[in-house]
This record gives C-alpha cells, sequence and structure tokens, in this order.
C-alpha cells in the first residue's frame, strides 16, 4: 500500500484533542502536588521559628553565663551580636551569633525581659505579625512546647 504526499502531511503532528488531553493531565498532576506540598512549606515554617528561638535561647544563655544577666529588653538581641561595642566586659570577643535571623515571614524576633512568660520572652509573632491569633497565626515562643 503506498501513501501519498496528501497522507504524510496529515499524519505529521499532534490532534488539539491529544494536546488539550496532556494539558489536561499536567494541570491535574499540579494540582494534587501543590495539595500535597504547601501545608508541608507552613510546617516547616513553624520548625524554623521554633529552631531560630532555641539558637537565640542559647545565646541568650551564653551571655547571661559570662554577664551574670540577660540583656533588657531596650538593650535586646542586638547585644548578642558584638560585645566589644556594647561596652562589657567578656572573654567572648567574637559575639554569640554572626547575625539575628528573622523569623520565617520576614519579621523581627522580639525579645521582652523581664517576660510575661518566663524570666524573658523570645517570639514571633506568626504569620499574621500581630500579637495572639490561632494555627500559623499563633505566637511562637519560647514559652510554645507545640503548635499543630
Amino acid at each position: 500500500m503506498k501513501i501519498n504526499k496528501k497522507q504524510k502531511k496529515l499524519q505529521k503532528g499532534f490532534s488539539l484533542i491529544e494536546i488539550l488531553v496532556v494539558l489536561f493531565i499536567i494541570g491535574l498532576l499540579t494540582t494534587i502536588v501543590a495539595v500535597n506540598v504547601l501545608p508541608s512549606q507552613d510546617k516547616a515554617m513553624v520548625s524554623k521559628a521554633k529552631v531560630d528561638i532555641a539558637i537565640l535561647g542559647g545565646a541568650l544563655e551564653m551571655y547571661r553565663l559570662e554577664n551574670y544577666r540577660y540583656p533588657n529588653t531596650e538593650e535586646g538581641l542586638k547585644f548578642l551580636l558584638n560585645p566589644d561595642e556594647n561596652n562589657f566586659n567578656t572573654a567572648n570577643n567574637q559575639g554569640y551569633i554572626k547575625s539575628l535571623p528573622k523569623d520565617p515571614w520576614g519579621n523581627d524576633y522580639i525579645f521582652l525581659n523581664p517576660g510575661e512568660y518566663g524570666e524573658y520572652d523570645l517570639f514571633s509573632l506568626g504569620a499574621d505579625g500581630q500579637s495572639g491569633g490561632e494555627g500559623l497565626n499563633q505566637d511562637i515562643g519560647n514559652w510554645t512546647e507545640s503548635i499543630e
């Protein structure tokens, strides 16, 4: 059986229906992945905030061991960066941390001394950047045990 030039031209490429089916499948797969991945990102952000608070808390403890006190609210966390600039005597001339991290939502961590929940409070205001809230908007602090 011979195929003429007209039939060869018709056999090249994909039909519109085939392209639409492929696009539909790609869209469906994208939706499934997005639905499964986005909640994991939220949990990762909360976990990062908890880890940052633990690291800053460790730096505050080192500061307290060398200076016999925590920085007050006015001095804040910046006193952990470079002790020489803050005019106090310490064996640690490198600072207690290299840089102050931002919380996962781009806000500064808040340090209060004296604290409402403990000797000092160190916390993030959560995803909404406002005090209080529930879920992702809940404050995450050194007093927080678990966040669902």
